[in-house]
């Protein structure tokens, strides 16, 4: 194990120095162990890169915002020990980093090779609300919950060692980090740039996983030029720790057509040059619409905000309500757009001046909406009944009263782990 520098991530190296290099990439809660039984056949002809998720597996706890930057951190890694061209597979939201690497710096990847992946992990809504639970309930929910989302019951059961490994795993990764991967999964999504991936890919699914399924492997594969699909019989989300020998020959087969040099002098191509965008005359320019002249159109910023802050039934259903749409098009360009978006106040103090706001006015349905949206702002419900307290000595104590019964509702709804 090296000294982690800052912006990079914690990594271990096995195998000889000369041999040609193989990064692997962990699953959210877990850390690189989950490769252990891989290790012994892949280094006798690689040189295998593992690395750990921030805070995951005693990494430092230097939380990332999105999966582009947790590449840009492994590239930084790899940078440090002189590897520049290298294979990778990674599993889960390993496996997004390895879509992000193969989409952003492809003059890197020689082939890649996608366990467990999805190009869209569930819905953002599902992802928010994970670290909605996480931040009021810790990672508890999250261990007890892992080994029916990670192990077929029949491995489960035969396997009780693993199971309690698996399960502190998630109860020793920071939770901090966890809610911060939920937050960049929640916006992940490449389906519609699959197809300028150009490196060849292995896409690997255990055909119990109910997390990650058969169904998100053949998005991959007919979206990926050069892909080809390997289900593994008996197997669930952790397929290379459930079925490892199964996982090490097709990672072993895939991988040994790439030919790549030793990995201290790899030669690197370099990245394909971005194409020059024609020119448009000037009629061509969209429609500013209400927007100032010179200031681009709020609307879309607006959308995206809402979307994060709301959750995306919720503005789906707004939409949906609204007969000709002018109402939500005012909402969504001047109140989120515009005001909501604007830096002089964080998301937190934000949401806590809405809640008071609405305290006041008595808008009990709102107030609930804005309750989970604060949650998902990073407020605590400790947080929340402060504010419903505090409110109640400026804005009467008929209306806290009232409000409190609606927060406690909407934290309960918000914070109760899936039984």
């Amino acid at each position: 194990m090296s000294e982690t520098p800052p912006n990079t991530l914690q990594y271990r190296v096995d195998g000889r120095e000369d041999a040609p290099v193989l990064v692997l990439g962990p699953s959210l809660g877990t850390t690189f162990h989950m490769w252990d039984r891989q290790i012994p056949e892949l280094t006798r002809d690689w040189r295998v890169v593992r690395f750990d998720l921030p805070g995951h597996g005693g990494a430092p706890a230097e939380p990332f915002t999105s999966v582009a930057e947790l590449g840009d951190r492994l590239l930084a890694a790899l940078d440090e020990i002189g590897v520049q061209r290298f294979g990778y597979a990674g599993c889960s939201l390993g496996g997004a980093v390895g879509l992000d690497l193969a989409l952003r710096a492809p003059h890197r990847v020689a082939s890649l090779a996608l366990v467990a992946t999805s190009p869209r992990f569930g819905t953002a809504d599902e992802f928010r609300q994970r670290g909605v639970i996480v931040r009021a309930n810790g990672l508890e929910p999250m261990a007890r919950t892992a080994p029916e989302q990670w192990f077929t019951p029949l491995f489960a059961g035969a396997q009780p060692a693993i199971v309690d490994w698996a399960v502190q795993m998630v109860r020793t990764t920071d939770p901090g980090c966890y809610i911060a991967a939920c937050e960049a999964l929640a916006v992940f999504d490449v389906r519609e740039a699959l197809g300028s991936i150009g490196i060849p890919a292995l896409v690997l699914v255990g055909s119990e996983d109910q997390v990650t399924g058969p169904a998100e492997a053949r998005t991959l594969v007919a979206g990926i030029a050069d892909a080809r699909l390997a289900v593994v019989p008996g197997a669930s989300h952790l397929a290379p720790v459930e079925q490892p020998a199964a996982v090490t020959d097709l990672l072993t087969e895939h991988f040994s057509g790439i030919a790549p040099e030793a990995s201290g002098s790899l030669a690197v191509p370099p990245p394909p040059a971005p194409p020059v965008p024609a020119a448009e005359p000037a009629s061509a320019a969209p429609d500013a619409g209400p927007a100032e002249a010179g200031r681009p159109d709020p609307y879309e910023r607006g959308l995206g905000l809402r979307r994060e802050v709301l959750g995306d039934a919720h503005v789906d259903q707004a939409l949906a309500d609204d007969a000709d749409g002018a109402f939500q098009e005012l909402v969504t360009r001047y109140a989120w757009g515009e005001v909501w978006s604007r830096e002089g106040l964080d998301r937190r103090m934000r949401s806590a001046v809405t809640l008071t706001a609405l305290i006041a006015g008595g808008h009990r349905e709102a107030l609930a909406d804005h309750t989970r949206a604060a949650l998902r702002n990073g407020l605590s419900p400790e947080e929340l009944r402060e504010i419903v307290l505090h409110a109640g000595v400026y804005c009467g104590l008929p209306a806290a009263e009232t409000a409190l019964g609606v927060v406690a509702r909407a934290i309960a709804e918000e914070t109760t782990p899936p039984a």
